[in-house]
């Protein structure tokens, strides 16, 4: 049925068979409670293995007191966490999964607000997570870290998993050690390439004659060229044939970027799809016996197809894929790639959510995280079916028509442009968003399978709705950019001063080519994200030359938490624009604006031919509160403007509350 034959042939892992080639790799959920696994995370797992993954490598594990990374770690050096590991385990592989779990540890990288513990490292070097430096381990400690490893993977076999990946990626502990610039040790651990890997081959060494032979041993490691001092592929490839040799590693997973390029370790769409596909073609050539996994951008089946057809992997981790999608693998196997939910790499709510140190979920998937209480990817028929107004085709009027047509309410949405989408179209018409579009192409297509009446260039009233036969009617009409513009920073003005000059602009208008502008253009950014960051892109792609000016410290302030902000900055800037950090828009002339810094307080004038307002929006809810005979509810913008991720998970779950 399938037409990704490849990535849905089974693979042979010692003595366990996977169903396919797609892994659900190794990523910090954060979903831990009190550091043991519990309901959500076993829910976020088991989805994944109900979906059709054929092997999940579970959260990172710390081996140490002294890699305490993220709130939601498990605890470290426990046996307190076996019984609740098997709870998560054994679904999983009843549903047809194999189950391992990574071991970490981050050697200098650490954060002491977690760990409250110095960072133990090779050579003492500094942090590249927090400002703090790090410890040099004695030759005691360094045998104190290769015992928690194995300890740690004795554990994770009582608890159930079926093997370990060993974490050396992203310039971690292990990592360090392999790396001349920050393994200056001059005993055995430091030096040539021997010593340099004896910790790495002493602590998988171990963990095999600790866990047997049965037992599956992965090693995670990563490329990156944005350095000089990290290692070049052919280093890189010499250490993976000197572990290869020893006949105890299954299978190397290679990823992309690292703590000195952060911004590449969980791409978004500023990067091209497969990154790491080169590079591991090269470790397959150098391996006889370990399989050979590829991740990094790999968001599609036909990603996944491609590479495991051209040979340069066995293997594809599908993560960010398999959250937007847990039914990534299953659908691919039964012929249905085109109902994959398509990830948007947006890192808003995945990584996003983990840099601030909540449990991980997903914008276009708002179930990720809730699995255990929304019942995952798979949608109950309600016992009462209804008829069900949606107003308005933006993402929260979209998720909800979708869930309540899988549920088997009879479902019209009415939306009064010619496009579905709303304001989440026009993000998609940004540099480098196509992904949205697609989105909402699926969107489209889940309409038609589902019977979902779609009403396009339709402006509903008050009146209309009333006599509408729907029991129910979901108000989704989202909402407007504020036509005053006025500022948060300058809180005692109704309005922009000068607003009546003309001139001024909304991301909106310029995004539909509404606003006229020429030669330069001031885009004052309030909020820190795509909406103006993306708006000032496309216009340098449009040859404008762009001032940005914002009240925060540094432009594209809220997208640092998705780890963009910086290749956006970099692309603004090759592009010429000028950044104004820290400044508000005292006076629009009609033909320039003075802006004030606001540490100093000094004034300058900018001529400029228009002013873009990326401000906060106006929720645009015109109706009254109830219509007599229907429920109603009110969801997404219309009910408060927030960003995307809001709007699905209002959609959702308005949709999941039907009865």
């Amino acid at each position: 049925m399938t037409s990704h034959p490849r990535l849905m042939a089974p693979l042979q892992l010692r003595s366990q068979t996977l169903r396919n080639r797609i892994v659900f790799g190794a990523h910090t959920n954060n979903m831990s409670d009190m550091g043991l696994p519990g309901p959500r995370t076993a829910g976020y797992l088991l989805e994944r293995a109900l979906g059709g993954a054929a092997m999940i490598v579970a959260e990172p594990v710390p081996v140490h007191r002294t890699g305490v990374l993220t709130r939601g770690n498990f605890l470290h050096a426990t046996d307190e966490v076996i019984p609740h590991f098997r709870k998560v385990t054994e679904p999983v592989k009843e549903a047809g999964a194999v189950i391992l779990q990574q071991l970490y540890h981050i050697g200098a990288h650490g954060d002491s607000d977690l760990s409250f513990a110095p960072h133990w490292s090779p050579s003492g070097h500094a942090s590249y997570h927090d400002s703090d430096g790090s410890h040099r381990m004695t030759e005691t400690e360094i045998w104190e870290l290769i015992d928690a490893h194995v300890a740690a993977a004795v554990r994770c076999k009582g608890a159930g998993f079926q093997g370990v990946e060993v974490w050396a990626a992203y310039h971690s502990l292990l990592d360090q050690f392999w790396t001349p610039w920050s393994n200056t040790r001059d005993d055995q651990w430091g030096g040539s390439l021997e010593n340099r890997t004896r910790f790495s081959r002493t602590v998988i060494e171990r963990i095999r004659r600790a866990c047997g032979e049965e037992f599956i041993i992965g090693l995670a490691v990563s490329t990156s060229d944005a350095q000089d001092v990290t290692l070049s592929v052919e280093s890189l490839l010499e250490i993976i044939a000197l572990h290869d040799a020893t006949g105890h590693v299954d299978y190397i997973t290679c990823g992309h970027g690292g703590y000195l390029d952060f911004e590449r370790l969980m791409p978004t769409f500023l990067f091209g799809e497969k990154l790491t596909a080169p590079v591991t073609e090269q470790i397959k050539a150098v391996v006889k016996h370990a399989k050979v996994t590829s991740e990094a951008h790999v968001r599609t089946p036909e990603n996944a197809e491609s590479i495991i057809a051209s040979g340069q992997a066995d293997l594809v981790s599908i993560v960010r894929g398999q959250i937007a999608d847990p039914h990534l693998a299953r659908k691919t196997a039964e012929g249905r790639a085109g109902d994959v939910r398509g990830c948007i790499s947006c890192n808003q709510m995945c990584w996003g959510r983990r840099s601030r140190d909540y449990w991980i979920s997903c914008l276009i998937n708002p179930s990720v995280g809730r699995e255990w209480e929304w019942g995952g990817d798979r949608f109950a028929k309600s016992e009462n079916p209804t008829s069900v107004l949606v107003v308005g085709a933006g993402p929260a009027g979209l998720e909800a028509a979708r869930v309540a047509a899988e549920r088997g309410h009879k479902v019209e949405i009415v939306e009064a442009a010619p496009q579905i989408g709303g304001q989440f179209r026009l993000a998609g018409m940004q540099p480098r968003r196509g992904q949205i579009l697609d989105l909402l192409d699926w969107y489209e297509r889940q309409f038609a399978n589902l019977g979902v009446t779609l009403r396009l260039n339709s402006f509903l009233d008050d009146a209309d709705i009333a006599a509408h036969p729907a029991g129910v009617v979901i108000l989704a009409t989202g909402s407007l950019p504020d036509p005053q513009a006025r500022q948060r920073w300058l809180p005692a003005a109704e309005a922009l001063p000068g607003l009546d000059n003309g001139g001024v602009w909304s991301p909106e208008e310029v995004l539909r080519r509404e606003a006229k502008l020429s030669d330069t253009v001031i885009v004052y950014d309030e909020g820190g994200n795509w909406r103006g960051v993306g708006t000032a892109w496309a216009l340098a792609e449009q040859g404008k030359q762009v001032v940005i000016v914002t009240p925060d410290p540094y432009v594209g302030k809220e997208i640092t938490r998705t780890s963009a902000d910086g290749p956006a900055r970099g692309r603004l800037a090759r592009a010429g624009a000028r950044f104004l950090t820290e400044h508000v828009i005292t006076r629009w002339h009609g033909n320039g604006a003075t802006v004030r810094s606001m540490l100093t307080g000094v004034e300058e004038t900018i001529a400029a031919s228009g002013l873009v307002m990326a401000t906060t929006n106006i929720a645009f809810d015109p109706f009254p509160e109830t219509f007599p005979g229907k429920i109603t509810h009110r969801i997404g913008d219309c009910a408060a403007p927030r960003q995307a991720p809001y709007a699905f998970h209002e959609g959702r779950k308005v949709a999941l509350g039907l009865n």
